[in-house]
């Protein structure tokens, strides 16, 4: 089974950095870079919709200094991205409380996303101010306010109140940088998600390493809570 959506934490540019004697900021722009070099892999390898966790409800505590650089980096990656994007029919998402940005990274976001917004060959979602629980939240209170339905609530419909209900589950989740949990990230679309960790720090998490995950993808059993027929 191919995958579809793949979902990746990009986790180790501070780490990275450190053991370059360079700055964390250096990490982080060095990390930047690394997401064009996948996407152009994902695409390669044939998957449709790529969500990175780029800064998380969390991160906002990070020293002000280091929430700076990594706000200029989403203006930056929106803006210099554009035109490989619109030549490769890549279409540009965000999820995430991505008001609480700065003014400057919301419109550079905005413009590219509506430049884009036509394109289907391949969906990149990058999530933004994003946590797991305030996405459930966030969904339980929109539909407190728009649901008028007596009728119990299914799984199907709630899905409809999530930040991008027509995406599909992705099939497969990377972390780089080797810690072994999913820091509050897609916490209902994971749910039978595949999880492939790797101690490589996410700026030298290319096209090989990206290979060496969907190998490992590809010998997996997915059952989903049931038995293979094979079995």
């Amino acid at each position: 089974m191919p995958v579809e959506h793949l979902a990746i934490i990009m986790d180790g540019n501070g780490r990275w950095a450190t053991e370059r004697n360079l700055s964390r900021s250096d990490g982080h722009r060095a990390g930047a870079k690394q997401i064009a070099k996948v996407v152009e892999a994902a695409r390669e390898f044939g998957i449709k919709y790529l969500t990175v966790y780029a800064f998380s409800t969390e991160n906002w505590k990070r020293p002000a200094d280091e929430v700076r650089v990594l706000m200029e980096l989403i203006s930056e990656f929106s803006s210099n991205s554009l035109s490989d994007m619109l030549k490769n029919g890549v279409r540009l998402r965000t999820i995430g409380r991505t008001d609480d940005l700065p003014l400057i990274s919301r419109t550079a976001l905005k413009q590219a996303i509506k430049a884009t917004e036509n394109n289907r060959d391949f969906t990149i979602t990058v999530a933004l101010s994003y946590g797991g629980r305030a996405e459930l939240i966030d969904g339980m209170n929109k539909m407190l306010k728009e649901r008028k339905s007596d009728e119990p609530l299914t799984e199907a419909e709630f899905r409809n109140y999530l930040y991008a209900p027509d995406i599909p589950d992705p099939d497969l989740l990377i972390r780089t940088g080797g810690e072994m949990r999913i820091s509050n990230f897609l916490l209902w679309q994971l749910s039978y998600s595949e999880l492939y960790v790797t101690p490589v720090y996410w700026p030298d998490f290319g096209r090989e390493e990206l290979k060496k995950a969907l190998d490992s993808f590809a010998a997996r059993d997915r059952r989903f809570g049931g038995l293979n027929d094979k079995k």
